[in-house]
């Protein structure tokens, strides 16, 4: 028995004095709970709503006070025409609008009978039926109680519009943000080994010593996983068009050329995870588990990042994968041009130049 405790006391010794066996053993579990327990919420919240409202009258009034005193709503303002909603919708700005009719008071006393329209971006399917349904059910709760007070039969025609997607096809939210899980995992991946198997067989000092710059070298690594993953790129452009249905509403080689940004990031990430590590099975390991937690979480490919506290929302502006997905999104679904993508496209480059630079000066210091 002595014997055995001795070598269970061994074992205690050797995990406790390593520092990132302990880190996985006692910091993931605590670090998944609060991703999982604080980024998962299917509630849809924060949605980000405009009102157009010509008649300005007391009933419209009244309603629009409901909306915004509802805790599921964030009132962007009133907008001033029907131009002023097409643009903040293909912006992102706002979620929906609430228009109503002109002489909406008016129409309601004299004929009984009024309309107001919900505009809704239902790129988002969930988002989009839900938003909807709130707004009716605020106003139905106004109509039943106004017949109550008036005995006078009112009836407001809900009249709604779902955008980019009127179909209300999943497939339209899922598929952007499974090529940016796909191509995250698969690029980093690939080239997280190239460095560390160069370590492994005692090569990487010997390319170092060549008259090619450690920036040649990384770029020279990195053109063959690129074309590589184009082939992959392809084939899930050519799935999701042909078997998943999902058209692409804006220009193709716009999508193509944001892609290719994201896949020399994820790219560029692997070289960095690939500059730190010293084993294959590591490498794979952080790029492999690690870096899926992140982008299935904070990307917001299924969780809404509007839902998050405010710092996993800080956070997920860190995930490549969300500007990545946003940006799809507006090209393949909405159908939008560059100039409403340039927000992103200029995150995903600076990323990307950070992550090039970082990992030329680490790879210098490592291997000195």
């Amino acid at each position: 028995m002595k014997q055995f405790f001795a070598f269970v006391k061994k074992e205690f010794y050797h995990i406790l004095r390593d520092g990132r066996t302990m880190l996985i053993l006692l910091g993931m579990p605590v670090v998944q709970i609060l991703l999982f327990g604080f980024a998962i919420n299917m509630d849809v919240q924060h949605i980000r709503t405009a009102v157009y409202d010509p008649s300005q009258d007391e009933t419209s009034r009244q309603i629009v006070q409901r909306i915004t005193a509802n805790p599921y709503f964030d009132m962007q303002g009133e907008v001033y025409s029907m131009q002023e909603i097409q643009d903040l919708l293909r912006r992102g700005d706002i979620d929906m609008a609430v228009v109503f009719d002109e002489a909406f008071q008016t129409n309601l006393v004299h004929s009984g009978k009024s309309q107001i329209q919900i505009i809704t971006d239902a790129s988002d399917p969930n988002l989009g039926t839900i938003s909807t349904n709130y707004v009716l059910a605020i106003i139905g709760q106004y109509q039943q109680e106004m017949m109550g007070l008036t005995g006078i039969p009112y009836q407001i025609d809900i009249k709604s519009k779902l955008l980019y997607n009127p179909e209300m096809i999943s497939a339209y939210t899922f598929v952007p943000g499974i090529m940016g899980l796909v191509l995250m995992i698969i690029c980093a991946i690939m080239t997280s080994i190239s460095i560390v198997r160069e370590k492994e067989r005692g090569t990487m000092e010997v390319l170092l010593a060549s008259p090619l710059r450690p920036a040649t070298v990384l770029i020279s690594k990195t053109i063959p996983y690129l074309t590589l993953s184009f082939v992959n790129l392809i084939s899930i452009l050519l799935l999701a068009v042909f078997v998943l249905h999902v058209p692409i509403q804006g220009n193709l080689l716009l999508l193509i050329a944001v892609s290719i940004l994201f896949i020399f990031l994820a790219l560029a990430l692997g070289l960095l995870i690939s500059t730190l590590v010293r084993t294959q099975v590591t490498a794979i390991l952080i790029a492999g588990l690690g870096l899926m937690m992140p982008t299935l979480i904070l990307s917001g490919m299924i969780f809404p990042i509007g839902n998050m506290p405010q710092p996993l929302q800080w956070l997920s502006a860190l995930v490549p994968a969300r500007w990545y997905i946003a940006a799809v999104k507006k090209i393949m679904i909405e159908g939008l041009g560059f100039i409403y993508v340039i927000k992103e496209v200029s995150i995903l480059v600076g990323m990307s130049v950070f992550l090039i630079v970082f990992s030329i000066f680490n790879i210098k210091t490592r291997l000195e």
